[in-house]
């Protein structure tokens, strides 16, 4: 069973009688008639269209577990799910506590002045512990630059992301011995690559599907359309994992799109499903159909979880300049690890001795990315003049030679001092 979001809402009929599930279709054969009346009837179809499409802006979601950690049917979900053991409930569990610990200690050293920038994943642990432990080994992942969760599911170890963000390397990982590639900072690029070595993928016959992570903020750019275009027409094994934390920096979802981001899907021939991204659960098993789908041959797949940021886009944004407190507050009480911390309770899969270990591996954990990431070498200055040409170049050579003689004034100052 699918249940709807708080704020969805029941579609507009039309004078047939017929549900309008179009998100604006409807509207737009209205407008046809409305001409004739003149320019009252046309604004009066404006309006009507965008009423229409904000009406159906929230429709169904694939939800297993709900807010308050009960457990849901859902027919065509649920066998992904039904062999999930108590230990791997609460290695679910353990995975979202420990990132979410991570990713707090990350915002606090940059606050201290130890890292360059931070894009916190508060609030978005669900979508990316349960997609990622629905991967297989011999899945490729790309990320963009807030996926910490997916990465710790890789086996990436976190004070690599950190040296990333404190400028000390490039990413500190080798791709091809996680399958996680770099983290992307171009905006929605990471889904051309993807669908790309999908296709790869696909000609060597590798039974291994290939998924891509991004923003809805991303979902409006072109790499991401050309991405849907080309994966669609050659049938590639991609999955596609829209994150929708319903905000791109300060731009609302519906200043981006007129549908549900995972309807722009069915424009380009392949399936979309939108999920409760604060259940990891349903993550978890969308995620392994769509991955099983890719495997099959079956082609692509569009994601989107339904989720959101409850912090800032990154620690150089203030939310509160273009969010209420109401808003966030409304979505901390979906938190998806106090929802699965309910459900492990009500079910006797955990005890408080389970949690308070927990805890105490919490605050090992921080400790450890505090230390680490204190004790990284600075970053070598000169190293920007690295590997921008193959063969080098006269105007690097010179930038290098005038940048090293305004590092040498500083020395020059503090001995003449």
């Amino acid at each position: 069973m699918t249940v709807e979001s708080s704020a969805a809402r029941k579609p507009r009929r039309t004078a047939a009688g017929k549900a309008d599930t179009t998100g604006g279709a409807t509207g737009g054969k209205t407008g046809t008639a409305g001409a004739k009346t003149g320019a009252t009837g046309a604004k009066r179809t404006t309006r009507t269209t965008r009423t229409t499409a904000k009406k159906s802006a929230e429709p169904e979601l694939v939800q297993l577990l709900t807010p308050e950690g009960k457990r849901v049917k859902n027919a065509e979900y649920d066998g992904y799910v039904a062999g999930i053991t108590p230990e791997e409930l609460r290695g679910l569990y353990r995975d979202m506590v420990l990132t979410r610990r991570f990713d707090a200690e990350a915002t606090a050293l940059q606050r201290q002045g130890e890292l360059g920038l931070w894009a916190s994943l508060l609030g978005q642990e669900a979508a990316q512990i349960g997609s990622g432990r629905a991967t297989r080994e011999d899945d490729y992942v790309f990320p963009t630059y807030r996926e910490h969760g997916v990465a710790w599911c890789r086996g990436v170890d976190p004070t690599n992301l950190l040296g990333m963000f404190r400028g000390v390397n490039n990413g500190g990982w080798d791709p091809n011995s996680n399958n996680f590639h770099l983290y992307t900072i171009v905006i929605g690029s990471q889904a051309l690559h993807a669908t790309g070595y999908a296709m790869g993928v696909a000609k060597d016959g590798a039974d291994s599907a290939v998924i891509a992570y991004f923003g809805d903020g991303a979902s409006s750019q072109g790499d991401v359309a050309e991405s849907f275009t080309f994966s669609a027409v050659y049938n590639a094994p991609v999955v596609f994992f829209c994150q929708n934390n319903q905000w791109a920096i300060s731009e609302p979802t519906e200043k981006q799109t007129r549908v549900p981001l995972y309807q722009r899907a069915q424009g380009y021939g392949f399936p979309g499903v939108r999920v409760d991204g604060n259940d990891v659960l349903a993550c978890l098993a969308v995620t392994k159909s769509a991955l099983e789908r890719a495997r099959n041959g079956e082609g692509p797949t569009l994601i989107e979880a339904f989720t959101y940021r409850m912090g800032a886009h990154t620690t150089s944004d203030d939310p509160s300049r273009y969010r209420g407190d109401e808003e966030r507050l409304a979505w901390e009480a979906k938190d998806p690890i106090l929802r699965l911390r309910r459900y492990l309770e009500a079910s006797n899969h955990a005890d408080e001795g389970f949690f308070a270990e927990l805890e105490t591996e919490s605050e090992t954990l921080g400790r450890r990315v505090r230390e680490a990431v204190r004790a990284m070498p600075d970053p070598d200055h000169f190293a920007i003049f690295e590997n921008v040409y193959a063969d080098g170049h006269a105007l690097v050579d010179e930038e290098r030679a005038q940048f090293a003689a305004y590092q040498a004034s500083f020395a020059d100052a503090e001995g003449g001092h």
